[in-house]
């Protein structure tokens, strides 16, 4: 049998050895359903408390559960290592590392070059290897392709095959989960698309071949601009309504009503996790150095990265009107997650709000079930209030960033002074109370 075919048969078997490396949000669920399925997983991280931890079949993250993991550790199925020679003895390769953003706000890639060029020192013969990290379109071609091709003299949809599959991991949703989830994959080459997407379909539902890497690429990107823009929208709706005079979330939920041509978003104090305010940022770079600009990426971001100040702006308002200035006054900020339910603090706009009220002179705690530590963007470290009840008692205004469930609303605003609300988490109790401002 040719390589290809020896390494489809050891995939449809699940022979084939697999390796995950990052095991973070994306990569730890991954590498669990990969496990799950019958395949022998190792985890690669450099983060040594991560492979502690798998090691001893606990998950740090709420959306895996504990006991699978440690079940499959305990079934020889998942190990975790920081050591990448173990690359030389698998045959598939997911890599899930992160792709942040720079301080200037161009494509920080280098989590990717130091796995590429990891698995360079290891690629071998019969092997498959798919990027899963968000970036624009061109980097696996571009980017990964030569240094593997380079270092091994291999040749890609011959000797090893090369793809990439835009990862989909919404944090805190049961719903839907990396196995039931529908999976782009697209190849270097056909052959590369093919092998890769029958390795992914032994243990994901659902996987869509697609032409090339970089329609693959664009996909993910696609999927996240679609909503930044329709948050950057309703953000500015948000804006306009409060200046006319109008109920944003009256309007929201009129316009919501229509069984055609709309879908609902909904305002709320900035962006948060690593997707939505980074990912359309690469595609707007990527674009640049073609010189041309996305104007509906530029637009969005404008609108969405000031809505911490804009929120900001109403708090002091509304503290105003009631004869309480901005400076000294007592904050509770609720919820510092990025969204409801999880404990995930990337890019919260709860960070933001925190460090410009403090610039302000406000006396700022705050309160998040799933975070009991953060640090502001200046440095200071915070811990959550242990007390909810008294907190909001003794708070001359509780401000809701983050509407986790659990938190009982009827109780804190019979206990509160003040809400200021931007997510709209007290509903009909806030509408119309003389104690609630909304977003």
């Amino acid at each position: 049998m040719s390589t290809k075919e020896t390494l489809l048969h050891r995939l449809r078997t699940r022979e084939a050895r697999v390796a995950v490396i990052g095991l973070g949000y994306v990569g730890l669920p991954l590498a669990v359903v990969f496990g799950a399925a019958g395949f022998p997983v190792i985890g690669i991280d450099v983060d040594q408390r991560k492979v502690q931890a798998l090691q001893q079949g606990i998950s740090y993250i709420r959306d895996v559960d504990s006991e699978e993991v440690a079940r499959l550790v305990q079934a020889g199925r998942l190990q975790a290592t920081s050591d990448f020679s173990l690359l030389s003895e698998v045959e598939a390769v997911s890599i899930c590392v992160p792709t942040p953003l720079r301080k200037t706000g161009d494509p920080d890639l280098s989590y990717i070059l130091a796995a590429t060029q990891e698995l360079a020192k290891h690629l071998h013969p019969g092997m498959v290897i798919v990027l899963e990290s968000t970036t624009y379109p061109g980097t696996t071609r571009e980017l990964m392709l030569p240094r593997l091709t380079e270092a091994s003299n291999l040749r890609v949809g011959e000797d090893f095959f090369l793809c990439f599959s835009p990862e989909r991991v919404n944090p805190g949703q049961k719903e839907w989960t990396t196995y039931n989830t529908p999976k782009v994959i697209g190849g270097i080459t056909p052959a590369c698309t093919e092998v890769a997407a029958t390795w992914y379909a032994q243990a994901i539902q659902t996987v869509i071949p697609v032409s090339s890497t970089e329609t693959a690429e664009m996909t993910k990107l696609l999927e996240n601009t679609f909503r930044m823009i329709n948050i950057g929208l309703v953000n500015e709706m948000a804006i306009m309504c409060e200046r006319l005079g109008v109920d944003v979330w009256e309007v929201i939920e009129a316009a919501a009503t229509k069984p055609f041509g709309f879908m609902k978003f909904t305002p709320g104090p900035g962006l948060g996790g690593h997707c939505i305010p980074i990912d359309p940022l690469y595609l707007s770079w990527k674009m640049k150095v073609l010189n041309y600009t996305a104007r509906f990426i530029e637009l969005a971001s404008e609108i969405n990265t000031n809505m911490p100040r804009y929120v900001v702006y109403r708090l002091m308002d509304a503290l105003n009107e009631r004869g309480k200035p901005l400076k000294g006054a007592r904050i509770l900020v609720l919820g510092a997650a990025y969204k409801p339910d999880v404990d995930d603090i990337r890019e919260s706009p709860a960070l933001d709000v925190i460090g410009l009220l403090q610039q302000k002179g406000a006396q700022v705690v705050y309160h998040d079930p799933y975070v009991p530590h953060l640090e502001t963007h200046d440095g200071l470290q915070m811990e959550s209030v242990p007390d909810l009840m008294q907190a909001v008692r003794e708070a001359d205004v509780v401000v809701i960033i983050t509407n986790h469930k659990v938190y009982d609303y009827a109780a804190i605003l019979e206990a509160s002074r003040f809400i200021f609300d931007t997510r709209n988490a007290l509903g009909k109790l806030g509408k119309g109370n003389p104690k609630v401002v909304r977003l």
